[in-house]
């Protein structure tokens, strides 16, 4: 039996910026994991993420990614990172764009990937529309497009979920079953408890400047008071 060659290597990695907020994380990410990122704000959830798509510089150890280069790796920010003046069409097309390579069919195929996207996240009837006038939920489910345009290998997404209905939640997560599909892995920061168990195949923890990996079985067994108590970040 052929052992799976993972996305994602962190070796010995401390994260922060002049200070450490996590220490020593070792871990492994294979192709079609999906894992939630959980712990109060603050904790290094964010710098965890920005840390593995190289916007922040690790203060000790390792990331390696077995991605390709060009769109293996997609981000999904907090702030979603969308060209607000732009239409919605011409954003989704940054995801295809990111990851489509140079050839006689690649405006064609950057269009095919724009199409279907946006007919997954239901925002088809929004094309031509500046993103500037959409509603939270609408520009999530337009970020979401993006990526799905991009297909790619690892998908990074902070609290891509959050701002959306219950309904919506389900639209975006169905939609994200084909990069699944496909054996993308995706490593979400999230909040609500409920997504997690709707979506996530694995659980980290970060508490006490260190990362605790769960299978989503042995979260899920965990005392409910105990993880409400240490870990769930109570609602203002």
């Amino acid at each position: 039996m052929s052992i799976q060659q993972p996305v994602l290597e962190l070796k010995n990695l401390d994260i922060g910026y002049n200070d450490a907020l996590v220490n020593n994380v070792i871990a492994r990410v294979l192709p079609g994991e999906i894992i939630a990122v959980l712990g109060p704000s603050g904790i290094g959830k964010t710098t965890l993420i920005r840390t593995i798509a190289g916007l922040v510089e690790p203060l000790k150890g390792e990331v390696i990614l077995h991605t390709k280069k060009k769109g293996g790796l997609g981000y999904i920010p907090q702030r979603l990172g969308l060209v607000r003046h732009a239409s919605v069409r011409h954003n989704v097309s940054l995801g295809a764009k990111a990851s489509i390579s140079f050839s006689k069919t690649m405006f064609e195929e950057r269009r095919n990937r724009v199409d279907e996207a946006v007919k997954a996240l239901g925002i088809e009837d929004k094309l031509k529309e500046p993103v500037r006038r959409l509603s939270g939920g609408q520009l999530r489910r337009v970020a979401t497009a993006r990526a799905l345009a991009q297909r790619p290998q690892l998908l990074l997404a902070d609290e891509f979920l959050s701002e959306l209905d219950h309904q919506n939640v389900e639209i975006v997560i169905e939609a994200v079953q084909q990069l699944l599909e496909d054996g993308t892995s995706i490593i979400m920061v999230e909040h609500h408890e409920e997504n997690v168990r709707l979506f996530a195949t694995r659980i980290w923890v970060i508490k006490d400047n260190q990362l605790h990996d769960f299978t989503l079985e042995e979260w899920m067994d965990m005392d409910e008071a105990s993880w409400l108590e240490q870990y769930v970040e109570e609602e203002e």
